[in-house]
């Protein structure tokens, strides 16, 4: 039984799984889990990605289904994604028009490209 937030700060113990169970038991409204009301979610997901979040769940003990619940919840509480998604540079409208123009300038010969040896970080 869960009495309140600072019981389960206090103790040092707490195994993962309880952890991940006392988290879905904070974010619901009525402290508990309304099966009845469940839907499916339907979506595609590559192969990869989804055997790596399968790994990692399966180490928490925890499934796919209730990871994504944890997710949507705190989404739906915090109004946002709960953490930091960012566009790739590359993609800028700025750069692509510099490689548009560089591909133009190859195309057009005003640019050669040679062999050179790889750098290395």
């Amino acid at each position: 039984n869960i009495k309140n937030n600072n019981d389960i700060i206090k103790k040092n113990e707490i195994k993962i799984l309880d952890f991940i169970f006392c988290v879905v038991y904070l974010l619901d409204k009525e402290g508990e889990m309304n099966v009845a009301q469940s839907v499916n979610v339907n979506f595609k997901l590559d192969a990869d990605v989804k055997k790596s979040m399968e790994q990692v769940c399966n180490e928490l003990g925890l499934s796919m289904s209730a990871a994504f619940t944890v997710f949507a919840k705190k989404v739906g509480r915090e109004k946002r994604i709960p953490f930091d998604v960012a566009i790739d540079p590359f993609y800028s409208e700025s750069n692509i028009r510099y490689l548009e123009q560089k591909m133009a300038d190859y195309k057009a010969g005003k640019i050669k490209f040679v062999e050179h040896e790889l750098l290395e970080e």
